[in-house]
Protein backbone atom coordinates (compact mmCIF):
# COMPACT_ATOMS: atom_id res chain seq x y z
CA UNK A 1 0.00 0.00 0.00
CA UNK A 2 1.57 3.49 -0.76
CA UNK A 3 2.30 5.65 1.95
CA UNK A 4 -0.22 8.88 2.13
CA UNK A 5 1.88 11.97 0.97
CA UNK A 6 3.23 14.31 3.45
CA UNK A 7 2.13 18.21 3.22
CA UNK A 8 4.97 20.67 4.04
CA UNK A 9 4.28 24.11 3.87
CA UNK A 10 7.48 26.86 3.72
CA UNK A 11 6.44 29.93 5.66
CA UNK A 12 8.76 32.96 5.60
CA UNK A 13 6.39 35.84 7.65
CA UNK A 14 4.88 36.95 4.14
CA UNK A 15 1.86 37.98 2.48
CA UNK A 16 1.93 34.77 0.20
CA UNK A 17 3.11 31.89 2.33
CA UNK A 18 0.96 33.40 4.79
CA UNK A 19 -1.98 32.48 2.09
CA UNK A 20 -0.88 29.31 1.29
CA UNK A 21 -0.80 28.21 4.84
CA UNK A 22 -4.60 29.38 4.86
CA UNK A 23 -5.04 27.72 2.03
CA UNK A 24 -3.74 24.43 3.30
CA UNK A 25 -5.69 24.45 6.30
CA UNK A 26 -8.88 24.96 4.33
CA UNK A 27 -8.06 21.69 2.28
CA UNK A 28 -8.69 19.91 5.54
CA UNK A 29 -5.83 18.13 5.04
CA UNK A 30 -2.64 17.39 8.12
CA UNK A 31 0.45 19.40 7.25
CA UNK A 32 3.50 20.56 8.49
CA UNK A 33 4.73 24.35 8.48
CA UNK A 34 8.06 25.32 9.03
CA UNK A 35 10.16 28.30 8.62
CA UNK A 36 14.20 28.93 8.00
CA UNK A 37 15.40 31.68 10.07
CA UNK A 38 17.98 33.51 8.23
CA UNK A 39 18.90 35.56 11.27
CA UNK A 40 18.30 38.60 9.10
CA UNK A 41 14.42 38.89 10.12
CA UNK A 42 13.38 41.14 11.68
CA UNK A 43 11.43 40.00 15.25
CA UNK A 44 8.00 41.00 13.94
CA UNK A 45 8.24 38.62 11.03
CA UNK A 46 9.11 35.77 13.44
CA UNK A 47 6.88 36.53 15.90
CA UNK A 48 3.75 36.65 12.91
CA UNK A 49 5.12 33.50 11.62
CA UNK A 50 5.02 31.59 15.25
CA UNK A 51 1.58 33.29 16.01
CA UNK A 52 -0.02 31.94 12.97
CA UNK A 53 -1.12 28.51 14.71
CA UNK A 54 -2.64 30.40 17.87
CA UNK A 55 -4.45 32.94 15.46
CA UNK A 56 -5.82 30.14 12.97
CA UNK A 57 -5.89 27.26 14.97
CA UNK A 58 -3.81 25.42 12.74
CA UNK A 59 -0.55 23.70 12.93
CA UNK A 60 2.37 25.71 14.67
CA UNK A 61 5.12 27.16 12.78
CA UNK A 62 8.52 25.10 13.24
CA UNK A 63 11.70 27.34 13.38
CA UNK A 64 14.92 26.13 11.25
CA UNK A 65 18.17 27.34 10.86
CA UNK A 66 21.45 27.03 9.47
CA UNK A 67 24.52 25.91 10.85
CA UNK A 68 28.42 27.21 9.36
CA UNK A 69 30.08 25.91 12.34
CA UNK A 70 32.28 22.85 9.94
CA UNK A 71 32.64 24.85 7.06
CA UNK A 72 33.89 27.74 9.05
CA UNK A 73 36.52 25.44 10.62
CA UNK A 74 37.44 24.04 6.89
CA UNK A 75 37.99 27.82 5.63
CA UNK A 76 40.06 29.24 8.68
CA UNK A 77 42.72 25.95 8.01
CA UNK A 78 42.62 26.86 3.95
CA UNK A 79 43.00 30.60 5.05
CA UNK A 80 45.93 29.53 7.34
CA UNK A 81 47.54 27.34 4.34
CA UNK A 82 46.39 29.14 0.88
CA UNK A 83 46.20 32.97 1.51
CA UNK A 84 50.55 33.36 2.42
CA UNK A 85 51.12 31.87 -0.58
CA UNK A 86 48.59 34.73 -2.54
CA UNK A 87 51.08 36.93 -0.80
CA UNK A 88 48.61 37.91 1.81
CA UNK A 89 50.32 40.17 4.73
CA UNK A 90 50.27 37.70 7.81
CA UNK A 91 48.68 40.20 9.38
CA UNK A 92 46.09 39.99 7.34
CA UNK A 93 45.95 36.77 7.55
CA UNK A 94 45.54 36.20 11.10
CA UNK A 95 42.93 38.73 11.33
CA UNK A 96 40.69 37.01 8.72
CA UNK A 97 41.29 33.90 11.00
CA UNK A 98 40.28 35.55 14.31
CA UNK A 99 36.95 37.02 12.77
CA UNK A 100 36.20 33.87 10.85
CA UNK A 101 33.96 32.37 14.17
CA UNK A 102 30.94 31.52 14.20
CA UNK A 103 28.35 33.98 16.04
CA UNK A 104 25.27 31.65 15.75
CA UNK A 105 24.14 34.25 13.54
CA UNK A 106 23.16 32.29 9.79
CA UNK A 107 23.17 35.28 8.00
CA UNK A 108 26.57 36.35 9.40
CA UNK A 109 28.09 32.91 9.46
CA UNK A 110 27.53 32.63 6.13
CA UNK A 111 28.89 35.97 4.78
CA UNK A 112 31.83 35.22 7.06
CA UNK A 113 32.13 31.82 5.33
CA UNK A 114 32.13 33.55 2.05
CA UNK A 115 34.15 35.91 2.50
CA UNK A 116 31.68 38.56 1.01
CA UNK A 117 27.70 39.38 1.43
CA UNK A 118 25.55 38.07 -1.65
CA UNK A 119 24.56 39.89 -4.25
CA UNK A 120 22.37 40.12 -7.53
CA UNK A 121 24.83 38.39 -9.47
CA UNK A 122 25.20 36.01 -6.10
CA UNK A 123 22.25 35.55 -4.50
CA UNK A 124 23.92 32.87 -2.24
CA UNK A 125 21.58 33.72 0.34
CA UNK A 126 18.24 31.77 -0.29
CA UNK A 127 20.18 28.87 -1.13
CA UNK A 128 21.93 27.96 2.07
CA UNK A 129 20.29 29.94 3.93
CA UNK A 130 16.48 28.80 3.01
CA UNK A 131 16.41 26.12 0.58
CA UNK A 132 19.34 23.62 1.81
CA UNK A 133 17.92 24.67 5.18
CA UNK A 134 14.50 22.98 4.70
CA UNK A 135 15.49 20.54 2.28
CA UNK A 136 18.06 18.78 4.65
CA UNK A 137 16.41 19.17 7.77
CA UNK A 138 12.64 18.70 6.85
CA UNK A 139 12.28 17.44 3.18
CA UNK A 140 15.04 14.66 2.90
CA UNK A 141 13.98 12.95 6.29
CA UNK A 142 10.68 13.42 5.56
CA UNK A 143 11.37 11.68 2.16
CA UNK A 144 12.46 8.58 3.72
CA UNK A 145 9.52 7.90 5.32
CA UNK A 146 7.09 8.41 2.17
CA UNK A 147 6.30 11.12 -0.61
CA UNK A 148 6.13 14.33 -0.02
CA UNK A 149 4.34 17.70 -1.52
CA UNK A 150 6.18 20.75 -0.69
CA UNK A 151 3.79 24.00 -0.82
CA UNK A 152 5.60 27.19 -2.02
CA UNK A 153 4.08 31.01 -2.08
CA UNK A 154 5.11 31.66 -5.37
CA UNK A 155 3.37 34.03 -8.02
CA UNK A 156 4.37 34.32 -11.56
CA UNK A 157 3.34 38.09 -11.19
CA UNK A 158 6.27 38.48 -8.81
CA UNK A 159 8.89 38.77 -10.93
CA UNK A 160 10.42 37.69 -14.79
CA UNK A 161 12.05 35.23 -13.23
CA UNK A 162 8.99 33.25 -12.09
CA UNK A 163 6.94 33.62 -15.09
CA UNK A 164 7.39 30.67 -15.83
CA UNK A 165 7.26 28.54 -12.75
CA UNK A 166 4.96 25.49 -13.00
CA UNK A 167 2.04 24.87 -10.66
CA UNK A 168 3.35 21.44 -10.22
CA UNK A 169 6.34 20.22 -10.55
CA UNK A 170 8.37 16.38 -9.47
CA UNK A 171 11.51 15.75 -8.49
CA UNK A 172 13.04 12.26 -8.14
CA UNK A 173 16.27 11.57 -5.92
CA UNK A 174 17.51 8.33 -6.16
CA UNK A 175 17.08 6.64 -2.23
CA UNK A 176 14.44 8.69 -1.10
CA UNK A 177 10.64 9.00 -2.09
CA UNK A 178 9.29 11.49 -4.82
CA UNK A 179 8.13 15.14 -4.22
CA UNK A 180 6.23 17.22 -5.61
CA UNK A 181 6.64 21.21 -5.90
CA UNK A 182 2.98 22.51 -5.42
CA UNK A 183 2.43 26.37 -6.20
CA UNK A 184 -1.02 26.66 -5.24
CA UNK A 185 -1.13 30.75 -6.02
CA UNK A 186 0.42 30.51 -9.06
CA UNK A 187 -2.12 32.85 -10.86
CA UNK A 188 -3.03 34.80 -7.75
CA UNK A 189 -1.89 38.52 -7.57
CA UNK A 190 -0.90 40.47 -4.22
CA UNK A 191 -4.34 41.78 -3.57
CA UNK A 192 -5.53 38.01 -4.10
CA UNK A 193 -3.11 36.99 -1.44
CA UNK A 194 -4.39 40.43 1.19
CA UNK A 195 -7.72 39.18 0.18
CA UNK A 196 -7.39 35.85 1.02
CA UNK A 197 -5.63 36.13 4.21
CA UNK A 198 -8.56 39.10 5.65
CA UNK A 199 -11.39 36.85 4.25
CA UNK A 200 -9.92 34.22 6.96
CA UNK A 201 -9.47 36.96 9.90
CA UNK A 202 -6.00 37.35 9.52
CA UNK A 203 -4.29 40.66 9.65
CA UNK A 204 -1.04 41.25 7.27
CA UNK A 205 2.20 41.46 8.78
CA UNK A 206 2.98 45.01 10.21
CA UNK A 207 6.09 45.45 8.11
CA UNK A 208 3.70 45.50 5.10
CA UNK A 209 1.52 49.09 6.81
CA UNK A 210 6.09 50.76 7.20
CA UNK A 211 7.09 50.65 3.67
CA UNK A 212 8.13 47.14 3.67
CA UNK A 213 7.59 45.52 0.03
CA UNK A 214 9.05 42.69 1.32
CA UNK A 215 9.54 40.98 5.20
CA UNK A 216 11.83 37.92 4.41
CA UNK A 217 14.89 39.88 5.24
CA UNK A 218 14.91 43.14 6.99
CA UNK A 219 16.96 44.83 4.88
CA UNK A 220 17.53 42.71 1.56
CA UNK A 221 20.18 43.35 -0.24
CA UNK A 222 17.79 43.88 -3.44
CA UNK A 223 16.07 46.79 -1.17
CA UNK A 224 14.71 49.55 -2.73
CA UNK A 225 15.41 52.79 -2.31
CA UNK A 226 12.07 53.13 -0.86
CA UNK A 227 12.56 50.33 1.57
CA UNK A 228 16.18 51.25 2.68
CA UNK A 229 14.43 54.85 3.81
CA UNK A 230 11.61 53.29 5.53
CA UNK A 231 13.85 50.81 7.41
CA UNK A 232 16.21 53.71 8.26
CA UNK A 233 13.88 55.63 9.33
CA UNK A 234 11.29 53.34 11.27
CA UNK A 235 14.50 50.71 12.34
CA UNK A 236 17.44 52.69 12.53
CA UNK A 237 19.08 49.68 14.45
CA UNK A 238 18.68 47.04 11.89
CA UNK A 239 20.99 49.83 9.59
CA UNK A 240 23.49 49.47 12.61
CA UNK A 241 23.42 46.17 12.81
CA UNK A 242 24.31 45.75 9.27
CA UNK A 243 27.09 48.14 9.85
CA UNK A 244 28.69 46.21 12.40
CA UNK A 245 28.31 42.92 9.90
CA UNK A 246 30.15 44.90 7.54
CA UNK A 247 33.20 45.66 9.80
CA UNK A 248 33.21 42.37 11.06
CA UNK A 249 32.92 40.41 7.14
CA UNK A 250 35.84 42.88 6.20
CA UNK A 251 37.96 41.06 8.12
CA UNK A 252 37.78 37.70 6.68
CA UNK A 253 37.72 39.20 3.12
CA UNK A 254 40.82 38.94 1.45
CA UNK A 255 40.42 42.25 -0.14
CA UNK A 256 39.48 43.66 3.78
CA UNK A 257 36.16 45.07 1.92
CA UNK A 258 32.99 43.87 2.77
CA UNK A 259 29.77 45.87 1.77
CA UNK A 260 25.90 44.74 2.33
CA UNK A 261 24.39 47.04 -0.34
CA UNK A 262 25.36 47.04 -4.13
CA UNK A 263 28.12 49.20 -4.89
CA UNK A 264 26.10 50.98 -7.68
CA UNK A 265 23.38 51.72 -5.40
CA UNK A 266 24.45 55.45 -4.88
CA UNK A 267 25.10 57.28 -7.48
CA UNK A 268 28.76 58.30 -5.97
CA UNK A 269 28.94 54.11 -6.14
CA UNK A 270 28.15 53.77 -9.29
CA UNK A 271 30.41 56.37 -10.70
CA UNK A 272 32.88 54.98 -8.57
CA UNK A 273 32.29 51.36 -10.03
CA UNK A 274 32.66 52.55 -13.87
CA UNK A 275 35.68 54.29 -12.95
CA UNK A 276 37.56 51.03 -11.74
CA UNK A 277 35.82 49.30 -14.76
CA UNK A 278 38.15 50.87 -16.67
CA UNK A 279 41.10 50.08 -15.32
CA UNK A 280 42.72 47.48 -18.08
CA UNK A 281 44.94 45.59 -16.15
CA UNK A 282 43.31 43.18 -13.43
CA UNK A 283 46.18 43.48 -11.07
CA UNK A 284 45.94 47.32 -10.62
CA UNK A 285 42.20 46.99 -11.17
CA UNK A 286 41.88 44.83 -8.01
CA UNK A 287 43.89 46.93 -6.15
CA UNK A 288 41.75 49.64 -7.01
CA UNK A 289 38.20 48.44 -5.84
CA UNK A 290 39.81 46.94 -2.75
CA UNK A 291 40.90 50.76 -1.92
CA UNK A 292 37.94 52.29 -3.12
CA UNK A 293 35.85 54.36 -0.59
CA UNK A 294 32.42 51.45 -1.66
CA UNK A 295 29.46 52.98 0.20
CA UNK A 296 28.49 51.31 3.62
CA UNK A 297 24.90 50.86 5.08
CA UNK A 298 25.20 54.14 6.69
CA UNK A 299 25.97 56.19 3.92
CA UNK A 300 23.57 54.08 1.97
CA UNK A 301 20.74 54.82 4.37
CA UNK A 302 21.82 58.58 4.47
CA UNK A 303 21.35 58.56 0.66
CA UNK A 304 17.89 56.78 0.70
CA UNK A 305 16.93 59.64 2.36
CA UNK A 306 17.41 61.88 -0.22
CA UNK A 307 15.08 62.59 -3.37
CA UNK A 308 15.79 61.72 -7.01
CA UNK A 309 19.60 62.26 -8.18
CA UNK A 310 20.51 61.84 -4.54
CA UNK A 311 21.75 65.28 -3.91
CA UNK A 312 18.78 67.18 -1.56
CA UNK A 313 17.00 65.98 1.27
CA UNK A 314 13.57 65.75 0.87
CA UNK A 315 11.44 68.20 3.01
CA UNK A 316 8.16 66.04 2.95
CA UNK A 317 9.81 62.67 3.87
CA UNK A 318 12.47 64.74 6.98
CA UNK A 319 9.27 66.34 8.52
CA UNK A 320 5.97 64.90 7.45
CA UNK A 321 5.11 62.49 10.71
CA UNK A 322 8.81 62.15 10.11
CA UNK A 323 8.37 59.26 7.86
CA UNK A 324 6.46 57.43 10.35
CA UNK A 325 2.88 56.91 9.21
CA UNK A 326 0.93 54.14 7.33
CA UNK A 327 2.99 53.96 4.01
CA UNK A 328 2.02 50.53 1.89
CA UNK A 329 3.11 49.22 -0.95
CA UNK A 330 0.18 47.61 -1.52
CA UNK A 331 -2.35 50.09 -0.98
CA UNK A 332 -3.56 48.75 2.80
CA UNK A 333 -3.42 51.93 4.71
CA UNK A 334 -6.97 53.29 5.40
Amino acid sequence: MTAAAQHIVNISGGKDSTACYLLAQARGRPFRAVMADTGNEHPVTIDYAMSLGDRTGGPQVELFRADFSERMAKKRAYIAEHWPRDGVPQAAVDRAIAALQPTGIPFLDLCLWKGRFPSRRAQFCTEFLKSDVIGQQVIDPARRAGPVIQWLGVRRDESIARRQAPLWQVVSTPGLSSMRYYRPLIHWTAEDVFFYARRHGVDPNPLYLQGMGRVGCLPCINASKVEIRAIATRFPEAIERIAEWEAICAETSKRGVGTFFAADVTPEGARLGKRIARIADPAERAAASAAAPWPDARQVAEWARTDHGGRQYSWIIDHEDDGLSCSSQYGLCE
